[in-house]
């Protein structure tokens, strides 16, 4: 699976979840990224926003407006910063399956300014992700909106995770910040830091990705719709009877927060029969929005089975989708991917899409052994 968040310089191209920020480098063709999320992609050390038409340059940290040649300030996380000005020498342009957890564990290997924010920010996260299980569901978002009983900053102010707000969780100021809010700063390993000293049985964990999920309520419009295409629906997925596929995960956590999807398209190539899928695999509160489409997604633009033609352009940049890419298989994957980087037709695609988890799979040692033969060389 693998909701992921990453950053992109040397590594060819480093996914990110993080608020539809896809970070990926055009320079190269082998296209290694490290890790994890969409609305955005670097390159030469800029990352062209896809949901604004704009130019991020991680040097100057800075926002260029394409369209009104106006400037906003993006501020990435110092350690982010720091990943990116010197992935050369932390060894992240190698095709020989680098470490990404050198960083975590050897105070050396980057600075100390650097080592201790990292540390401070996993006790941060973890404090942040207790907070997130102990969070009592809150009503959808969406239909308080509509009702207007209250002013729509006191609904969307209770999706907080804390009275303070998502900032006020992380007094190290590890936190990376765009105009749709705060995210998770971007560092290997491409999984939760954790993998890297309680070992493989954190691979599939989600607890490394930071949703602000009140910025996202801000975005809401009364008639918007919450949309979630899924590309990869395997609900079999690294289930177990304790565990969620990650898919469902995800989708709880939204449904936690007061977004509750109005359409979930679920793009399968892998057969199943659809009593298994409706009788044991899909919760049943989905079933009224889940459209379950057996089939395996086509990479060619204008293709009715290319979810980004036939579903993306057929809803409104007011509403909320998700996009969610995930069938290991790069050479449908990646036109995919790039399609959503170059926008579409008018750009449409820059204009609709507000988060995209992707899992690019990149020379990565941690990794290596679960990607396999999916691994682009």
């Amino acid at each position: 699976m693998a909701f992921l968040c990453c950053i992109s310089m040397m590594f060819n191209m480093y996914l990110i979840h993080q608020n539809l920020q896809l970070k990926m480098s055009l320079e190269s063709q082998k296209q290694n990224i490290f890790q994890c999320p969409p609305s955005s992609v670097a390159a030469n050390n800029n990352v062209v926003d896809l949901k604004k038409n704009s130019v991020v340059d991680l040097k100057k940290n800075s926002v260029v407006d394409l369209k009104n040649n106006s400037v906003q300030e993006y501020v990435p996380a110092s350690s982010e910063k720091y990943i990116v000005d010197h992935a050369i020498e932390l060894g992240y342009a190698s095709v020989k399956n680098p470490t990404g957890c050198n960083i975590w564990r050897n105070p050396n290997a980057t600075n100390a300014e650097v080592h201790k924010s990292l540390s401070s920010f996993a006790t941060e996260l973890d404090q942040y992700n207790t907070v997130i299980r102990e969070f009592e569901p809150i009503p959808d978002l969406l239909k308080s909106i509509i009702e207007g009983k209250k002013s729509q900053n006191d609904i969307c102010a209770s999706a907080r995770p804390d009275i303070h707000g998502l900032k006020a969780m992380f007094p190290s100021r590890q936190l990376s910040l765009t105009d749709s809010g705060y995210v998770e700063p971007l560092t290997p390993p491409m999984r939760t830091h954790k993998i890297c000293f309680e070992g493989r049985g954190k691979l599939m964990s989600l607890e490394y990705l930071i949703h602000d999920f009140e910025t996202m309520c801000r975005k809401l419009k009364p008639t918007s719709k919450r949309v979630l295409i899924d590309m990869g629906a395997s609900l079999d997925f690294h289930s177990t009877e304790e565990a969620a596929p990650p898919i469902v995960e995800l989708m709880q956590l939204y449904e936690k927060f007061g977004f509750n999807f109005d359409h979930i398209y679920a793009f399968e190539m892998t057969p199943f029969n659809p009593k298994d899928v409706f009788e044991k695999l899909l919760p049943e509160k989905y079933f009224p929005a889940y459209h379950w489409i057996n089939v395996g997604v086509n990479h060619t633009e204008g293709h009715r089975l290319n979810p980004l033609h036939s579903i993306l352009e057929s809803f409104d940049e007011d509403d909320l989708i998700i996009v969610k890419l995930d069938i290991d298989t790069p050479f449908i994957e990646l036109p995919l991917a790039y399609q959503l980087l170059n926008g579409g037709k008018d750009g449409i695609y820059h204009t609709l899409v507000d988060q995209f988890y992707f899992e690019h799979h990149v020379h990565l040692g941690e990794l290596a052994k679960n990607w396999g033969v999916v691994e682009i060389k």
